[in-house]
C-alpha cells in the first residue's frame, strides 16, 4: 500500500473519522436534521431516483483496469466507500444545511455544490496527474449540483451516500484514460442538468421547509 488510495492507516483513519461523526449525529439525535433516517418519501416524483442510478454506474462504462490488488484493492474498496459517507454528511450535510438556515437555497445549492467539487483538486497532492484531476473536478462539480437538488427536494441523504461511494468505488475499476471516461462525463454533465432542471419544479422536502 504505497498510495493513500490503498493505505489500511487511511482506510483506518477514515472508519476512526466516520464513527466519530455517526457517534456525534446519533448522540444529538439529528438523523432526521439530516435526513439519515429515511428515504425520500416522494420516490415517484423524483423519478425513482433513476438518472441518479444511471450517473452511479458511469465509471464502469469504459475499459475496467483495476488501479490495486490484493490488501491495496480492499483498502481502497473500504476508503472509498467511507469517503462517501463523509462527504456527503459534511458538504450536503453540514455545509449545505447551515447555509440554508442562514441564507438563500440558491446560495447554499451553489457554494456547496462547487465547494465540493473544487476540493478534489487535492488529488494532485495524492498522485493523480493534472488532467485526471481536472476531469475529476469537473465531474465532481456537476454531481455535486445532481446530488444537492436530490437531497434539497427529496430531503434524504441515504440514497447520496449509496450512490457517492459506488462512485468512488467503482473508480477503482475504472480506466479514466479510456474513451468510456470521456462518454460518462458528458452523460453525466447532461443528465445532471436535465434532472437538476427538472426538480427545481418539485416541492421543497419538508426537513429544508423554514
Amino acid at each position: 500500500c504505497n498510495a493513500p488510495d490503498d493505505n489500511p492507516f487511511m482506510a483506518l483513519a477514515l472508519l476512526a473519522m466516520s464513527v466519530l461523526l455517526f457517534v456525534f449525529v446519533r448522540k444529538n439525535a439529528l438523523e432526521g436534521e439530516y435526513g439519515l433516517d429515511a428515504w425520500p418519501k416522494n420516490m415517484k416524483k423524483l423519478l425513482y431516483l433513476i438518472p441518479l442510478w444511471i450517473v452511479t454506474t458511469g465509471n464502469l462504462w469504459g475499459r475496467l483496469a483495476p488501479k490495486y490488488e490484493g490488501l491495496g484493492l480492499l483498502c481502497s474498496i473500504v476508503s472509498f466507500g467511507l469517503i462517501g459517507f463523509l462527504e456527503e454528511l459534511i458538504f450536503r450535510g453540514f455545509l449545505f444545511k447551515a447555509m440554508l438556515k442562514s441564507g438563500s437555497a440558491k446560495t447554499a445549492i451553489i457554494v456547496s455544490s462547487v465547494t465540493f467539487g473544487a476540493g478534489h483538486i487535492v488529488n494532485l497532492l495524492t498522485g493523480h496527474g493534472a488532467p485526471e484531476t481536472l476531469l475529476q473536478v469537473a465531474f465532481a462539480i456537476a454531481i455535486g449540483f445532481l446530488f444537492t437538488m436530490v437531497y434539497y427536494k427529496g430531503g434524504s441523504l441515504l440514497p447520496l451516500i449509496v450512490s457517492h461511494s459506488l462512485i468512488d468505488i467503482f473508480s477503482v475499476f475504472s480506466d479514466r484514460s479510456s474513451l468510456g471516461a470521456w462518454i460518462c462525463m458528458g452523460v453525466v454533465l447532461v443528465l445532471s442538468v436535465s434532472y437538476c432542471l427538472y426538480l427545481r419544479r418539485l416541492e421543497t422536502a419538508p426537513i429544508h421547509r423554514s
